[in-house]
């Protein structure tokens, strides 16, 4: 009892749970020390007990650790075991009375004295299965000892040796009528191997005692009245409370089983509810359909209303919230910390969540819903619909979107094997976890998102090089192919969304992207062909230039000019022109009157800002506006076209204006250095100038922070000289250049004269500032030289270059070699990753580039609003398969994705590390001493068998000789099976106790020193019916009289067995 509410205390103390595990304790009630201290008058509940150790004796206490007690008074006192027979009943009783099922119940001994040995008896008489630790003490041990050992090999002489070896000085207070009790008890104890197991730590166990615990319990399970499936679910049920699946694995899902999917479903649901990731495998492995076990859509709602407190259900319970707030019908959904029966959800709610951290660019995953669910179990359930691609449901997609949610790694794991369209689900995992990492406020938990996002991005990676190492074809059809299962987008543009630059960089991607930026013409043309044909054109007629598909002269002329790789040089092109005819308006021809080449620039820009309005409307993907939007402003380059078209229409209206003629100029000029900056963007797809236009947009933000902490340097040393030198400036622009310009202008080695007085020159000052063209003199005394504190103002200028020439200087130096050589390892990741963006820009543009494109954006404006067509549809980014076609290519992903599987298990397997840690866990180093034990214990066996003593049996009592006769032993082990109710210590069906007779003394022919008198009648015969003393052929029983049997002698039956 005392190391039972330790155990209880110690739990509740390391576990997180809120409940208190109610602890009942059974004792007797004339071993309680201070009991009196519990009785009261008039009842008192909870009762008061004193925890007084002194002058007990042999008394006991109670512990503290239980909640409640039930103590047994017979009327004894200082009499141990008196609750024993209540306590297995009781067992007994609590185990068969939930409703659910059997409630698991074992007995672990742990040391113990003879009322122990009752307990043990007690508990295997009701079913109950026992666990002995071996070398624990005393009882424990001896029955350990006895445990593997024949049972006419039990005898009384090695119960009184071991009960020796193992009570110490308690041995001497034994009586032998105890002792041959206590062997009886321990041979009928042995009778029961199914309910006996013995703990070892060095044996098959490896210091496991839950797994001997499990063991027992299912050892118990097969001999019980259970039968069949029923058999096996109830130990099934034990591994998976347990969570021992080694077990379950060996012990339950053997050949002897016969389990069906539908035998499984409660199972599969209890490891997923439960987190038991192992389960679910082997679940998976020995017949479980995910189809069926998830075809009722109710079970899907149930798995997401038994999610764990994680971010995912704190979203899905605000967005029910909110919109039971709004009016709308609502459904319940429950936390971990309060969870009510038959509250109802929809997967509604899900595909709104779950599509807000994919994108608005996707489909919701699940159908709406008008109807409520609910979770009730026993309601009836609904099937997913079927009646369209968009409704089919991936019963291995839809598991695998459940854990991921949820940031479960084991789960999703498995999960992902068994998805259908397996590389947009990775890609689809990876933007789902990185949204939630950004959002999350845990960083414990955002870090292990951004971990397990990049995890699966590997796993995309991983199948997709299996695909294009395998068919390149395929490969590129996967990347826009229409994933109905993931909100009809690509695996392209989830990478994209996902900020997945390791996947964009593969070859197999790039080579995709290369193969849409080349349009129609070979990838293998080199560039200086194109810009040669873009020129002369016929001479694509002649096989100058290679087309993939060559046709009709039309058809190749609109192939060259419909390139993006056309298309983009054409810019540059007439963008240089731009920037030309730009220059030269603003420094030669910029007049009153705008002249013929300002108009011309004007038109120019007009067609500029139509194709960015194109642009920014230009929706294939079906982000929506605010999306699309927000897009177009993250983007620094659309910064710029947008700040250098703001500047120049404000550069054009002052320019307009008489009043702000040169304004006007003015802002045009600096709007022409925005321009200029502007043409950076158009080598980002050069694979040199790429990477170091990457770098140098690093650096810039760097710089921003630099100069902020420059600033403060700046700022600190320009006021403090400012107010030292000069008093009272009153001109704004003077004190500008004194706080912030002068300051700054030292930094490069420009040093001020008016800090010394040996370089100080009065003409260079004004003394009243009453020349605006120069600055304020210094304080003069009466002979008009300065009066500052010349000592203060050098040791200043010296701390400041100290700080700001060398340490902050330095500093900007050590950022920018960090951010280079940082950016360096990565930028061709980047450069890929932006490529894309590039491509898609150019490849959606119209053919003609500005200033004739605005014909283009007349065109495309009567063809939308005038003539209602609907946009063109390309296939290049997003291609939606025939359904055929579209199973055709899943099964092959699916083929592809079990080759990266098996290799990657491979790779792993063949690593050191992993072959030193199995060689560890399926070699232990308790095994390797185990072994070594049995091999020096065999030896000693030898020794002994030839007559070798040990000194250890030289040193002990003298061996007991068993006196048991050879032919009884014979008789004894062939009939071994006979008789065995009448070796039972209690008569059947009754209360009366035989006399105890071990195997030893059973025979008639071993003499007996001691006489018993138990005679028992269940019917008292008559007067005249008294029979003589007979003798039970069988052996002594312990017992004599006629006992339930009709009649003395043979009791003959009949059984009817009718076959065919």
């Amino acid at each position: 009892m005392k190391h039972v509410g330790q155990a209880v205390r110690d739990y509740a103390m390391s576990s997180s749970m809120q409940s208190k595990i109610v602890t009942i304790g059974v004792a007797t009630w004339g071993i309680i020390h201070n009991r009196k201290a519990l009785v009261h008058p008039e009842g008192c509940f909870p009762a008061h007990y004193l925890m007084d150790t002194g002058n007990q004796g042999q008394l006991s206490t109670l512990d503290s650790n239980h909640t409640h007690f039930l103590l047994v008074d017979d009327g004894t006192h200082g009499h141990y075991g008196v609750e024993i027979k209540l306590r297995s009943c009781l067992e007994m009783w609590i185990s068969r009375k939930w409703t659910g099922g059997t409630i698991p119940v074992v007995c672990v001994v742990l040391d113990g004295g003879p009322g122990t040995l009752n307990t043990i008896y007690n508990a295997m008489l009701h079913g109950t299965p026992c666990v002995i630790l071996e070398g624990s003490g005393r009882i424990a041990d001896v029955i350990a000892h006895v445990s593997g050992l024949p049972l006419i090999q039990v005898t009384i002489a090695l119960i009184q040796q071991l009960m020796k070896k193992f009570f110490g000085q308690e041995y001497e207070q034994f009586s032998d009528g105890k002792i041959i009790e206590w062997t009886k008890k321990i041979q009928d104890i042995i009778r029961m191997p199914h309910l006996l197991t013995v703990f070892r730590v060095s044996g098959d166990y490896h210091g496991d005692l839950d797994v001997a615990i499990l063991q027992a319990l299912l050892k118990a399970s097969r001999s019980s009245e259970f039968l069949g499936v029923e058999c096996w679910k109830r130990q099934l049920e034990l591994a998976i409370n347990w969570n021992r699946v080694d077990i379950a694995e060996t012990e339950i899902f053997t050949e002897e089983s016969q389990w069906k999917s539908s035998d499984l479903h409660w199972a599969m649901f209890s490891a997923l509810a439960g987190n038991k990731p192992q389960f679910v495998s082997l679940l998976l492995e020995n017949g479980v359909s995910l189809r069926d076990f998830l075809q009722k859509e109710e079970t899907l709602c149930e798995l997401y209303k038994q999610l764990p407190s994680c971010f995912f259900l704190r979203k899905l319970a605000k967005r029910i919230h909110s919109a039971r707030c709004s009016g709308r019908q609502a459904f319940g959904i429950r936390t971990r910390a309060s969870r009510e029966q038959g509250e109802k959800i929809s997967l509604t709610y899900v595909s709104d969540e779950v599509r807000h951290l994919l994108g608005k660019f996707t489909q919701p995953l699940y159908p709406p819903s008008t109807d409520q669910f609910n979770m009730s179990m026993d309601e009836t359930s609904l099937s997913l619909r079927e009646d369209s691609p968009e409704t089919q449901r991936d019963p291995g997609t839809d598991l695998f979107l459940w854990a991921v949610v949820q940031n479960n790694k084991e789960l999703a794991e498995i999960a992902w094997e068994q998805c259908r369209d397996c590389m947009s689900a990775a890609l689809a995992a990876s933007k789902i976890l990185k949204k939630m990492a950004r959002e999350g406020s845990d960083a414990d938990d955002a870090e292990e998102m951004r971990e397990l996002a990049s995890h699966y991005e590997k796993h995309a990676i991983g199948v997709f090089t299996e695909c294009h190492s395998s068919d390149e074809s395929r490969a590129k059809k996967l990347l826009v192919r229409m994933s109905h299962l993931w909100g009809r987008t690509t695996c392209l543009r989830l990478a994209l969304e996902a900020d997945d630059k390791n996947f964009i960089a593969q070859s197999g991607v790039q080579a995709l992207l290369t193969q849409i930026w080349c349009g129609k013409l070979s990838v293998e043309n080199p560039v200086w062909r194109v810009l040669i044909c873009m020129v002369f054109f016929p001479l694509m007629y002649t096989g100058f230039l290679f087309i993939q598909d060559p046709l009709g002269c039309w058809s190749r002329l609109m192939y060259l000019y419909t390139s993006p790789q056309v298309k983009f040089y054409w810019n540059i092109v007439f963008y240089f022109a731009f920037l030309f005819l730009f220059a030269v308006v603003l420094m030669i021809d910029f007049q009153s009157t705008p002249s013929a080449g300002e108009l011309l620039l004007y038109i120019w820009l007009l067609s500029v800002v139509c194709e960015e309005v194109r642009q920014l409307f230009h929706d294939p993907d079906g982000f929506g506006f605010r999306k699309k939007a927000k897009m177009y402003i993250n983007e620094f380059w659309n910064i710029l076209d947008v700040l250098s078209i703001i500047l120049f229409l404000i550069g054009l209206v002052f320019r307009l204006t008489t009043e702000l003629f040169y304004l006007g100029k003015i802002i045009l000029c600096i709007d022409f250095v925005v321009f200029c900056l502007r043409l950076m963007a158009i080598f980002t797809i050069s694979r040199t100038l790429g990477p170091k236009i990457i770098i140098v947009r690093k650096m810039m933000m760097d710089m921003f922070f630099f100069m902020f902490l420059l600033s403060i340097w700046v700022v600190a040393y320009g006021v403090a000289k400012q107010g030292i030198l000069i008093h009272n400036e009153n001109r704004l622009a003077w004190i500008i250049r004194g706080v912030v310009y002068e300051p700054y202008l030292i930094i490069f080695g420009q040093f001020p004269k008016n800090i010394d007085n040996t370089e100080f020159d009065m003409n260079s000052c004004s003394v009243n500032a009453t020349d605006p063209l120069k600055p304020k003199c210094p304080v003069l005394n009466e002979n008009q030289s300065p009066v500052f504190p010349e000592w203060l103002t050098i040791i200043m200028l010296c701390v400041y270059l100290l700080f700001a020439n060398i340490l902050l200087l330095n500093l900007l130096i050590a950022i920018f070699n960090f951010t280079f050589e940082e950016v360096q390892d990565n930028t061709d990741k980047i450069w890929k990753f932006q490529r894309y963006e590039l491509i898609k820009e150019y490849h959606s543009r119209p053919a003609a580039p500005p200033p004739f494109i605005i014909l283009s954006h007349i065109y495309l404006f009567i063809r939308s609003m005038v003539l209602r067509r609907p946009a063109k549809i390309y296939k290049e980014f997003k291609n939606e398969l025939n359904p055929t076609e579209d199973e055709e290519l899943l099964t092959w992903e699916s083929l592809m994705k079990d080759r990266y599987l098996v290799s990657a298990r491979q790779e792993q397997s063949q690593s050191t590390e992993r072959r030193i840690l199995d060689t560890l866990i399926h070699f232990p180093l308790s095994h390797q001493v185990s072994q070594s034990t049995k091999a020096l214990q065999w030896i000693m066996d030898s020794l002994k068998s030839q007559g070798l003593p040990s000194k250890d049996t030289q040193s002990r009592t003298p061996a007991v000789v068993d006196e048991t006769p050879d032919s009884f032993r014979n008789t004894s082990e062939k009939g071994s099976g006979f008789h065995v109710k009448s070796r039972q210590f209690s008569y059947p069906n009754s209360k009366l106790t035989r006399f105890p007779v071990p195997e030893e003394k059973v025979p008639w022919e071993v003499l007996i020193i001691y006489l018993y008198i138990i005679k028992y009648y269940l019917c008292p015969p008559q007067s005249h019916q008294l029979p003589l003393l007979r003798k039970n052929p069988g052996g002594r029983t312990g017992i004599s009289g006629r006992g339930a049997l009709s009649r003395l002698g043979p009791n003959l039956s009949v059984e009817l067995v009718i076959t065919r």
